[in-house]
């Protein structure tokens, strides 16, 4: 009944007191069952079909018409669980490749977002290197003018010093000679 391995069920099928059968549901049938069990075995082995009447063949009709029936709402439930299935793949499907780009993004914004702090690492310890040089440079021209402003001081010095002693000659020279001038016209 089925795919490779044969399992053995036994289905009868009985008729009422109107020839009615009774259908089972969710058991498939090929069309060869279906024949075989049109034609139940008697015990005498003959098949039924000779004591069949009008009836019988509507009824026959009637079955044929039913298992038809229940045929097709077997296979389209078939083809409808198949669909599904086909769907729930491709959903899965997207859905795995869809995880897939999300991974290779996320990957790449992660890339750029790296690069990104690096550049900014790099441009702030360029900053930091010129920042010290300018310091470093600041401090040597604070150097240089101190050294300039002890050198002017220190010239300052001597030249108020060689000021002051020009005036102290410059001085004694005025009054001797005032001295002498006033010994000279007294």
């Amino acid at each position: 009944m089925g795919g490779g391995g044969s399992t053995s069920r036994r289905v009868t099928f009985e008729a009422d007191e109107n020839e009615n059968i009774t259908v089972v549901k969710g058991v498939r049938l090929s069309d060869s069952v279906i024949d075989r069990m049109k034609e139940p075995s008697s015990p005498s082995g003959r098949p039924q079909s000779q004591h069949r009447s009008a009836s019988g063949a509507v009824n026959d009709e009637e079955l044929k018409k039913r298992i038809a029936e229940e045929l097709a709402l077997e296979r389209a439930r078939r083809d409808s669980e198949a669909q599904k299935r086909r769907l729930k793949q491709e959903q899965m499907y997207v859905r795995d490749e869809f995880g897939k780009l999300l991974e290779r993004e996320r990957i790449s914004s992660n890339e750029h977002l790296t690069r990104a702090i690096l550049r900014e690492r790099a441009a702030t310890e360029e900053e930091r290197q010129k920042a010290q040089r300018f310091a470093k440079q600041l401090e040597e021209k604070d150097r240089e003018l101190k050294k300039h402003d002890a050198y002017y001081k220190e010239q300052l010095a001597r030249l108020e010093e060689r000021s002051a002693q020009f005036y102290k000659v410059t001085t004694e020279q005025y009054q001797k000679a005032a001295d002498e001038v006033s010994a000279r016209f007294k």
